[in-house]
């Protein structure tokens, strides 16, 4: 049976969280040729090179050089870049993961260059078409073969959009792959320079419509406030967040508050092992809240709508859609207090979903060429 050449691409953290157990799942086949695409849209170290040591990736077999303007600009700056990769190449497939504009642009440029495409945690939707997201994951999904989905609600949500059925496959969560791995090998990671002495709250905000607006942002920093009455915070700034933080002249009233520890973007060993620490986490980042759904930690959203569901109705995650801070704060109260929902572990989040990825390729493969 003849070797497949898969391009697996990415450009920021949550891609590479994805990306690993994949390229560590299709290195041990010797039917498969993995090759790894770092499209430069996160190029901070902390936010991409340190992940890569964190989660045992080699060093890409190609780094895009890509400035991370405008989603229009990086979107076209991808698609010449990969254009060429892919020409040079000439890959069975690619693999993308998740929702950034480097998921949508490398689809769409394989998909032009007759490479089929395969995306993994495919079919979540917010409902929410003003996120970038929602319409990277939309525009991804009907560009692929090969649908990898994480919860039973992604098949609905396909299927709601005429997507065939045999295209769809429930894998799991590769994401907690990543997780699994990390905490069966247990490696520590230095936090006394991170954490207060005293439990504390881990807070997360990044997404355009906490921190892009002066109006919104300060909601948000009011919100950081009242929490750090109730516990310590800490709060590792996302480079947008610190970039508007500054903009607005608000990053030194956080500097300044005496319950609030503001760290840079953290490698992951030393964010999972942060995470596991904490009474409870805030955040409205899409990977946390399944990351906290699986170490059984509370976690509570601050947006209107999730594309992660399942976080909510079977995990650890509280959905704070009203983006009242006064909400957030009395659902916090309540967990401080110890009355927390019944949660569990949603199925095939189990550490194994890049080998049933892998199998399915292989096996479609085979009947590929059998025909």
């Amino acid at each position: 049976m003849r070797k497949v050449k898969i391009i697996l691409a990415g450009g920021a953290r949550p891609n590479f969280v994805k990306i690993a157990p994949l390229y560590h799942s299709f290195s041990r086949h010797n039917r498969i040729n993995p090759i790894l695409v770092h499209t430069g849209q996160h190029s901070d170290q902390n936010m991409s090179e340190q992940f890569f040591n964190d989660l045992s990736l080699p060093q890409p077999d190609y780094f895009l050089q890509s400035e991370n303007t405008s989603p229009n600009r990086l979107t076209a700056q991808i698609l010449i870049s990969f254009e060429k990769v892919l020409r040079k190449e000439h890959p069975d497939l690619v693999v993308v993961t998740g929702d950034v504009t480097s998921t949508v642009a490398c689809a769409l440029a394989a998909v032009n260059e007759k490479i089929p495409v395969a995306h993994v945690e495919a079919g979540l939707r917010s409902k929410d078409k003003t996120m970038p997201e929602e319409i990277n994951r939309i525009i991804t999904d009907h560009l692929s073969q090969w649908l990898f989905v994480s919860e039973s609600e992604a098949i609905h949500n396909l299927m709601n959009e005429n997507i065939p059925l045999e295209k769809i496959s429930f894998a799991g969560n590769v994401m907690i792959d990543s997780l699994h791995y990390h905490l069966k090998s247990n490696r520590k990671a230095e936090l006394n320079s991170i954490l207060p002495k005293s439990p504390y709250i881990l807070v997360t905000m990044h997404r355009p419509s906490n921190v892009d607006s002066k109006e919104n942002l300060l909601n948000t920093v009011s919100m950081i406030e009242q929490i750090a009455a109730l516990r310590p915070v800490v709060f590792p700034v996302h480079p947008r967040t610190q970039k508007k933080l500054m903009e607005y002249q608000l990053l030194q009233r956080l500097t300044d508050h005496p319950d609030i520890f503001l760290k840079e973007p953290l490698g992951y060993h030393v964010f999972m092992q942060l995470m596991r620490g904490a009474e409870a986490v805030v955040t409205d980042s899409g990977g946390v809240q399944e990351e906290t759904t699986y170490l059984q930690i509370p976690c509570l959203t601050f947006r209107e709508s999730t594309e992660r569901p399942v976080t909510v109705s079977e995990g650890t995650n509280y959905l704070i859609h009203d983006l009242e801070t006064a909400s957030l704060v009395t659902q916090l109260r309540l967990i401080l207090r110890g009355k927390i929902k019944p949660s569990k572990i949603p199925q095939l989040w189990d550490g194994n979903t890049a080998h049933r990825i892998t199998e399915v390729i292989l096996a479609d493969f085979d009947k590929a060429d059998l025909t």
